[in-house]
């Protein structure tokens, strides 16, 4: 792995059939063991139940409020600063209660692949 800087640029961002927004930050082949996106969800909306096999996701949340469920527990409120672990496996969906956009950094391990994504609906 080599120094690296790698600028933000909201031109990549993009919708996903989960119903939010994603600009992937740090996901590549010279860094396997962590990815980074982040995430943007509009107000009122609700993911799609989904999982992720092999990888643990991390949530930290950036900015607006929200409802996590992670498999069969009670939704639990989500705000700014927020730290929500997420297991390979895991079914979640996120709502956003706020008035505004909700976002949050997802944190991989190993890093995300898209293959290992599991829609549940």
């Amino acid at each position: 792995m080599k120094a690296l800087i790698k600028q933000f640029n909201v031109k990549n961002e993009y919708y996903t059939s989960e119903k939010c927004f994603i600009t992937e930050l740090s996901n590549s082949t010279d860094d396997p063991d962590l990815s980074i996106a982040q995430a943007r969800v509009e107000a009122g909306v609700t993911t799609c139940w989904h999982r992720v096999q092999n990888t643990v996701e991390r949530y930290y949340i950036l900015s607006g409020e929200g409802l996590m469920e992670l498999g069969d527990t009670a939704p639990q409120p989500v705000r700014s600063g927020d730290v929500v672990i997420i297991p390979p496996l895991c079914k979640q969906r996120i709502t956003n209660t706020g008035n505004s956009d909700l976002v949050f950094l997802a944190i991989c391990s190993p890093r995300f692949l898209q293959n290992n994504y599991q829609e549940i609906e």
